[in-house]
């Protein structure tokens, strides 16, 4: 037997790595700070990614840090959900044991889903909404915990990383805002291929700029030769150096097998193979220890004492011996817990396991699950079922392989590793044919996922009134239906889709209606997120197959689903009726989720119809009783809804608080896509508000978060709006282009279409293309304005009238212009002004119209402008007042041109602020025409304003706000004005409230602060 080997392997030098080490520290200090890090470092296997690690996480304990490590784990082919993370997090509580107490308080059940020392995890609902709960609960925990203790939190081998991993680490990195945190983690660059799901990953986060990747180099000649002579104790031979750097091209994994090969006697020039050269140090081993290193490479990225005892079936004297030639060869090392083993290097691990032949690897993983199967105690119990399905599936014995592949699929999903548990469904359909009948007949569904039904009737016969459903066993089709809807609750949605679409081949052969109708409402959600047509079609084989049917749960999930298609793109009385039917057989069968989620569409549809308050009513009804019994999708849904339907009649105001709660709500319960829609819902009410700079804030954060096709086309749709208003016609053009492109599968519905049609109509306007802008709204009056859909009705009338306005100038847009605004009026007619902002906006479209037939009345620009006063719309009031300045101007009456001096200055005044070039060049070239002085004039920086200060003041709350900036009480404002002093009280409030400040101080500084009042005798405006 050979005598065991010591040798030195690693150098006790640090070599190289300066400036990435440099960038490490410097990103401590500013989490010191509160500001938290975020760095990948990438490098080809045995470059030193490791070794870095270790001396930055050395420097970091000695400036106080907490280092808290976790590394992927790999079981064959197979990482274990979330592994890393538990990793962590269990050295997290080691350290700071009552500092995570605190921070988890009375979420351990579900914190226990990546932690199960602090509890047992409910099973819960499990839904799209899930993940991100756990996703967040754990991102808010590491903050609190960072905001007193710096904590570095190191995660290794990203390229091992299960997709459950990949998706924490990604919604980490991006909603990290404050607390002393690093997370620094680590991957293979050279395995990360074309096809690797690391790469898109890494994609996403090379795009945040909150996040820094290093690349690490290989050492060079001179690196190389300080860490020879490290590892050597004295300095190397020129020639040698030479010979191991031309060899390990600067590796430093393969300079320090190189070395120890040299000064074993093992000639370097031996073989050309890296890989056997790894395999040297193995082969010089006693035949027990590698028999022992066969075994551990076989059994995942660290295996335990206990369960190498068991495989090994050595005599432990023997055992111990093996291992202690391992360890003192630097093959393996012991476990930081002291508790089992691991190669030193991955490469070598591979190098081993690659040596084994089909025969040997399929006897050691049968091997490993025979041990573990006997004693479940080998191994930490929160790996033990996925670790036993790995070890049975590579040890290619389908009768133990599916049962436990399946089991495992459940334990994945009680964690919410979706993407882990579709992983292990599509594993067990492959065994499926495979695994004896007798063995599949055993097994029974854990439970029912979503509505999918039960076994039918038929199937479950056999005994008075059929069985249980809990008996029936379990199918093929029920693996589909659970792979579907992991599959859309993780995000792969195509791998989904194909599922829904193999089940329903095989379904074409049974008379099972009821499952087919499950599918087929499956395939519709999967193919409308994916862009793939409306849903509408595969919605409408579903309730042709329920049809004759009893009331089941699969009823009211289809007549939801088509209630909600209705309302996007048939809104009318039959998306009315849809809704009710959907509430209706919901209550029927006792499904209180999904009644809450018809009852929300059916407020949306009341406010369409123009029942205003009674749905809304009812929409705020749904989101208290919807967060009351812990219903989060439907409360999402209503926190998009609510305050989308307040937006659509004026009340921006109510909707924005709304909006930012639902934010908070949709981060902690929400995938990604709902918090882009919140986004996307706020950035338009402040719009609406004219807090642009703030609009466009929310939309580059939907753009962020956003996935989906119609989210995504709402954010262009959205950025064209705020592109075309500030006078950037490139940018509003592309973004138009890009919403068309995502709605190309549903872009007759409505909501969609009306909004990108009149930004198509407006932009050719802007672009002097006034017969392109007919062309554009000419489909949309030909197929008219379905019922409810005033919103974007009213806004799109609007536009194409003052394009006619604005183009009475030019000879070759006469022709048919009469018949166009008579169709424009006749649209009119036909659509709700229930709600101030409908009513508003009537008042201007025919005013415009008017106006495009060459009348100059003030008195129909007066009620328009006077609408707009009692409405929260600036950017809406400013260009009224700019046309009523026009028409005053036009007539040129007495006083009339020191009105439109005023009208002009506060409309520059909110262009100014907005940022709206063509509303500002607008008023400018008006003034200019009229020979008047508006202040600013074009050319001189405008004044700082609040949109506020110039909009929403009724003619009353100007004159009391005049005399308020003068120091004037309410009972001096009463005597002026000849009103009570209450009367005065109560206008001074409402002005306060419009202006957002707290007191008359600051009202009065806001209106000197815009010259809302100029000193009447030198600066007021006034004819040249």
């Amino acid at each position: 037997m050979l005598a065991p080997v010591e040798t030195r392997s690693v150098s006790p030098v640090f070599v190289g790595r300066a400036d990435e080490l440099d960038t490490l520290n410097e990103a401590l200090a500013r989490a010191t700070t509160g500001e938290p890090q975020a760095l990948l470092i990438g490098g080809e296997a045995g470059v030193g990614k490791t070794r870095l690690v270790e001396e930055f996480a050395s420097a970091a304990r000695r400036r106080g840090a907490v280092v808290a490590l976790g590394g992927c784990v790999e079981i064959g082919a197979d990482g274990l959900p979330f592994a890393p993370f538990s990793t962590a997090l269990r050295a997290l509580r080691r350290a700071l044991p009552d500092e995570l107490a605190s921070c988890a308080a009375g979420q351990e059940e579900e914190l226990a889903r990546l932690l199960p020392e602090l509890g047992h995890s409910r099973t819960g609902r499990h839904d799209e909404e899930g993940m991100a709960r756990l996703f967040e609960l754990t991102a808010r925990v590491l903050e609190r915990v960072a905001a007193e203790h710096t904590v570095v939190l190191v995660l290794e081998d990203l390229h091992w990383a299960d997709a459950s991993t990949r998706h924490l680490l990604s919604y980490l990195l991006r909603t990290l805002r404050t607390g002393r945190l690093v997370v620094l983690a680590t991957y293979r660059a050279d395995d990360i291929h074309r096809r690797h799901p690391l790469r898109p990953l890494l994609a996403e986060l090379d795009r945040l700029r909150t996040v820094r990747r290093l690349e690490l180099g290989r050492l060079t000649r001179d690196e190389v030769c300080r860490q020879i002579a490290g590892i050597l104790a004295q300095e190397p031979d020129p020639a040698q150096v030479d010979d191991i750097f031309e060899r390990s091209d600067g590796n430093a994994f393969f300079v320090e097998e190189l070395a120890v090969a040299a000064t074993e006697g093992c000639c370097t020039g031996l073989t050309d193979s890296l890989r056997d050269l790894l395999l040297v140090r193995v082969e010089a081993l006693p035949e027990s220890a590698q028999h022992v290193a066969r075994i551990v490479a076989e059994g995942g990225s660290t295996v335990e004492y206990r369960l190498l005892d068991a495989v090994a079936r050595l005599a432990e004297d023997d055992l111990i011996g093996a291992l202690r030639a391992a360890v003192n060869a630097n093959l393996l090392l012991a476990t930081p817990d002291g508790d089992g083993y691991r190669f030193r290097h991955s490469l070598v691990r591979e190098a081993v396991g690659d040596d084994l032949l089909p025969g040997e690897r399929a006897r050691l993983n049968r091997r490993y699950a025979e041990a573990l199967q006997g004693d479940p105690t080998l191994v930490p119990s929160d790996e033990r079922v996925m670790r036993l399905a790995s070890y049975w599936y590579h040890a290619h014995d389908p009768a133990k392989a599916l049962p436990a592949v399946l089991d495992a699929s459940v334990e994945a999903r009680s964690r919410r590793a979706y993407s882990e548990q579709l992983r292990l469904l599509e594993r067990a359909m492959e065994l499926w044919e495979s695994a004896p009948e007798d063995v599949r007949a055993a097994l029974r569904p854990a439970d029912y996922t979503e509505a999918y039904p039960p076994a039918p009737p038929e199937r479950r016969a056999g005994t008075p009134g059929g069985r249980d459903p809990d008996a029936a066993p379990l199918r093929y089709l029920d693996l589909m239906a659970e792979a579907a809807v992991a599959g859309r609750y993780c995000g792969e949605r195509e791998r989904a889709l194909k599922i829904a679409k193999r089940a329903l081949r095989l379904l074409e052969d049974e008379d099972d209606p009821l499952r087919a109708a499950w599918f087929w409402m499956q395939r519709s959600r999967l193919a409308r997120s994916l862009g793939r047509g409306s849903g509408r079609e595969e919605l409408a084989t579903a309730q042709e197959l329920l049809r004759g049917l009893p009331p089941s749960a699969v009823h009211a999930e289809v007549l939801t689903h088509l209630a909600n298609w209705s309302t996007i793109h048939e809104p009318g009385p039959e998306a009315y009726r849809a809704a009710e039917r959907a509430v209706e057989y919901a209550r029927m069968i006792g499904s209180r989720e999904t009644e809450l989620d018809a009852r929300q569409i059916l407020g949306v549809l009341m406010v369409h119809a123009g029942h205003i308050e009674a749905g809304l009513a009812e929409l705020h009804e749904v989101r208290e009783r919807a967060l009351a019994e812990d219903a989060p999708a439907v409360a999402l849904n209503a926190y998009v809804n609510l305050p989308s339907e307040l937006e659509a009649v004026g009340r921006s105001r109510e909707a924005v608080p709304m909006l930012e709660k639902g934010l908070d709500f949709a981060r902690r319960h929400g995938p990604p896509d709902t918090e882009a829609w919140v986004w996307g819902n706020l950035a338009e009410s402040l719009f609406s508000l004219g807090r642009w700079d703030e609009a466009d804030r929310a939309c580059a954060a939907a753009g962020r978060v956003g996935q989906g096709v119609a989210v995504r086309g709402v954010h262009a749709t959205l950025r064209a709006e705020l592109a075309l208003a500030r006078g950037d016609l490139a940018e509003a053009a592309r973004r138009l282009d890009a919403g068309r492109a995502f709605f190309v599968s549903q872009e007759r519905a409505p909501q969609h279409h009306l909004p990108l049609t009149r930004l198509a109509v407006q932009l050719a306007a802007a672009q002097g293309r006034p017969l392109e802008a007919r062309a554009h709204l000419a489909p949309v009056l030909d197929h008219g304005f379905p019922p409810g859909t005033q919103r974007d009705a009213w806004p799109l009338l609007l536009a194409a009238a003052a394009v006619e306005g604005d183009a009475r100038a030019l000879p070759a847009a006469d022709d048919g212009r009469a018949d166009l605004l008579a169709r424009i009026r006749a649209a009119a007619r036909k659509l709700v002004t229930i709600a101030p902002v409908w009513q508003a906006h009537e008042h201007w479209v025919r005013a415009e119209l008017r106006r495009a037939e060459g009348h100059t009345d003030p008195d129909d620009w007066c009620g328009v402008v006077s609408a707009f006063e009692r409405l929260e719309r600036p950017y809406d009031l400013a260009r009224t007042r700019l046309r009523l300045a026009e028409t005053l101007l036009a007539t040129g009456a007495d006083g009339d041109r020191e009105r439109a001096a005023e009208l002009l200055r506060l409309a520059h005044a909110v262009a100014a602020h907005l940022g709206a070039r063509p509303l500002a060049d607008a008023v400018a070239l008006l003034g200019r025409r009229a020979r008047l002085l508006p202040a600013p004039v074009a050319g001189r920086p405008a004044a700082p304003a609040d949109p506020l200060s110039a909009l929403g003041l009724t003619s009353r709350e100007r004159d009391v706000l005049r005399l308020v900036s003068e120091g004037r009480t309410n009972r001096q404002i009463a005597e002026e004005l000849f009103i009570s002093p209450k009367t005065a009280s109560v206008h001074v409030s409402n002005i306060l409230s419009k202006l957002d400040v707290s007191g008359r101080g600051e009202a009065a500084a806001v209106a000197h602060r815009l010259g809302l009042f100029p000193p009447r005798a030198e600066d007021r405006v006034s004819a040249r």
